[in-house]
């Protein structure tokens, strides 16, 4: 069970790796006016969303294969609830950022910069908070 956590805890950091610099690329992409920068910043956003899915889904796959083996004993603890629910939050996130690659490749955006850096600290509180409970067990 190490290495399946070893590889939870690696696509988990690919993941997030992911959803802290694609909200970055939105908001240069927000900034950019010419049209050879916003064109590759369309292509740098679909291929960086396409590497942090491929994250996600191996970070679910192995939290699943983790939960599978311990759900008798966690599922009654509250900080794990409370991770859960925040990794389906962070889930949600994620789908949000598909649809904002989306709206770019449209040329359809009409937030600012300062909204995407606002938009781009999500992660990191989704991120703390479950280090947190995973970590400190608070719950």
């Amino acid at each position: 069970m190490l290495w399946v956590k070893a590889l939870h805890v690696i696509f988990m950091v690919t993941w997030f790796a992911g959803l802290f610099y694609l909200p970055r690329l939105f908001v240069y992409h927000a900034s950019a006016t010419d049209s050879a920068t916003i064109d590759t910043f369309k292509v740098m956003e679909r291929k960086l969303f396409a590497i942090a899915t491929m994250g996600a889904i191996l970070t679910l796959v192995f939290g699943f294969w983790l939960l599978f083996g311990w759900l008798s004993v966690y599922i009654q603890q509250a900080w794990f609830l409370a991770k859960l629910l925040l990794v389906a939050a962070l889930m949600g996130y994620h789908l949000w950022c598909w649809k904002l690659v989306q709206t770019f490749k449209n040329d359809a955006n009409n937030r600012s910069h300062v909204w995407y850096r606002w938009f781009n600290e999500v992660p990191v509180l989704m991120l703390v908070g479950i280090v947190v409970l995973v970590i400190v067990r608070p719950l």
